[in-house]
Order: structure tokens, then C-alpha cells, then sequence
């Protein structure tokens, strides 16, 4: 019996080492970017490189704070992605469920249209946007950042993924909830979204990731410093002098916080739900 065990763990030998060696590569920059943050200038740029700083320098995270309002920028990223994976979970899912569970007409050519508009680049569409959106004063604001997020691709992937999500429940479960005098808002709030909890997990870590990381929307709408997100924030720390490699990966630091606790939270529910939605 115990031979049978040894072989089988044997087995499984080569496969924790291929995965051991891609978590080794993979760590490898975060580590980087971690030892980085607490270094000097001239360390930083040191070459052959210097992997582990001496002395560290913690007050790089100080500085941080004290050579720009990192704090706003922080408060900016975190309030646009929260109010973007708010927003685009709740109109997936009112979609989603639709394309689902409720018969209308032409329901399959319209979600066949709303999948297309997926492949439209952003970039295409920026331009005629731009010009509304400064023609009625929207530019240099945060709300280019909010709400088309919700209403274009991202939201258009968010009603995939509900749709294929509620079709794994069965019908008999809007059937009794018909009987028992539900309407189908009240099925839709009280049965079918708490039961979609991890496509819902699954779509705000996915939306709070991408509104988090934006760069390029950011960098055409704002103008303002104070209105900048986090990954505008990171130019600052380049002047005519160069750039202050030790700042910008302590900022890299302190942005990468919220997403590593956000992924922590809930990625059992995102793990099921990225397997749930694939099942029919």
C-alpha cells in the first residue's frame, strides 16, 4: 500500500516543478519592484543590479506621499473602479438575466449584435466620443472614466458572462417562483442574483482590475493633475533629470495593494464562476 502511495506521489513530481518554475519566473518581477521601492536613487540604477537593498529605505514610501498628493490619486482610482464594477455588475446582470430567462423578440439577434460590439477597439470609438463629450463640457471630468465603462465592452463581456451563467439554473426555478406570485423582478433580486454570486465575483475582479490599471482613457480625457488615477500618477515621478525609479516602484507598491486584496477576497467565487459559466 505504501509503495503504491510513494508511486503516485512520484508522479505528481514533474508537475509541482514546471509549477514551482513558473511561480519562481513569475515572482521574480513583483520581487523586483518590492526591493526597488526600498532603495536609494543611486541603487536603483545600480548596475550590476542589487538585489537586495542595504541600506532599505523606508522612507521612500514617506517621500511618496510627501513629493505628490498620492492620496488623491489612491482616492481616484479607487472611487472610479469601485462605482465602474458597481455599476457593471448590476446592468450585466439585469441584461444577462433577460437574455436568458425572459422570451422577447429578436432576443438572439440582439445579443448576437451586443457580442459584435466586443470587437470594436476602443480606440476607434474614442474620437467621436471625445468630441460629444467636450461639446456638452464632460471632458476633464471623471465621468468618460464611469460611465461608458459600463456600457461598452467590459459591460458587453459582463452580459455574456451572467447569460451563460443563468442558463445553467434551471427553469423549474422560475416556474416556482411564478407560482408562488413572484414577477420577474422580484425573481431576478430575491432567487437568480444571489445565486449568480460568483459570476458576480468573477466580473469585479475582472472590471476593478481593468478600470484600475486604465491608462489610455485617463491620458485623453483628463487634464488636470488633480484629477489624474493612479497610472497617470506614476509620469510625475519623471522630470527633465530622469526618472526616480525607487518613487515609482514604491508607488507600484502601494497600487498593487488593493488589487492583491481585492483577488484575496474573493477568488474562490472567481475560480467557481470562471468554471460555472462554461459549463453549458
Amino acid at each position: 500500500m505504501n509503495n503504491k502511495r510513494w508511486a503516485e506521489a512520484a508522479k505528481t513530481i514533474p508537475k509541482y516543478a514546471i509549477l514551482f518554475a513558473i511561480t519562481f519566473f513569475i515572482l521574480i518581477p513583483f520581487y523586483w519592484m518590492v526591493s526597488t521601492s526600498l532603495k536609494d536613487f543611486q541603487q536603483a540604477l545600480s548596475f550590476p543590479p542589487q538585489w537586495i537593498p542595504s541600506p532599505i529605505k523606508w522612507d521612500n514610501y514617506i517621500d511618496l506621499f510627501a513629493k505628490q498628493p498620492f492620496h488623491l490619486y489612491l482616492f481616484n482610482s479607487l472611487y472610479i473602479a469601485a462605482l465602474v464594477t458597481v455599476g457593471t455588475c448590476l446592468f450585466a446582470a439585469l441584461a444577462g438575466y433577460a437574455f436568458a430567462k425572459i422570451s422577447f423578440p429578436w432576443k438572439n439577434t440582439l445579443f448576437l449584435i451586443l457580442l459584435s460590439s466586443m470587437m470594436i477597439p476602443t480606440e476607434i470609438t474614442t474620437i467621436p466620443l471625445f468630441i460629444w463629450l467636450s461639446k456638452v463640457g464632460l471632458v476633464d471630468t471623471h465621468f468618460p472614466l464611469i460611465v461608458p465603462p459600463m456600457l461598452g465592452a467590459g459591460g458587453m463581456f459582463g452580459v455574456f458572462l451572467y447569460r451563460q451563467f443563468f442558463i445553467t439554473i434551471p427553469n423549474d426555478l422560475d416556474e416556482a417562483a411564478k407560482i408562488d406570485g413572484c414577477t420577474p423582478w422580484k425573481t431576478f433580486w430575491r432567487i437568480m442574483l444571489p445565486l449568480a454570486t460568483p459570476a458576480m465575483a468573477t466580473l469585479s475582479i475582472l472590471t476593478f482590475l481593468h478600470s484600475w490599471n486604465e491608462f489610455f482613457e485617463p491620458l485623453v480625457y483628463l487634464n488636470s493633475s488633480k484629477l489624474y488615477t493612479i497610472p497617470l500618477a506614476l509620469s510625475l515621478f519623471t522630470s527633465d533629470s530622469g526618472t526616480e525609479w525607487h518613487l515609482v516602484m514604491a508607488a507600484s507598491v502601494v497600487a498593487t495593494v488593493p488589487l492583491l486584496t481585492v483577488f484575496f477576497f474573493a477568488q474562490k467565487k472567481f475560480i467557481e464562476g470562471v468554471a460555472m459559466t462554461g459549463l453549458k
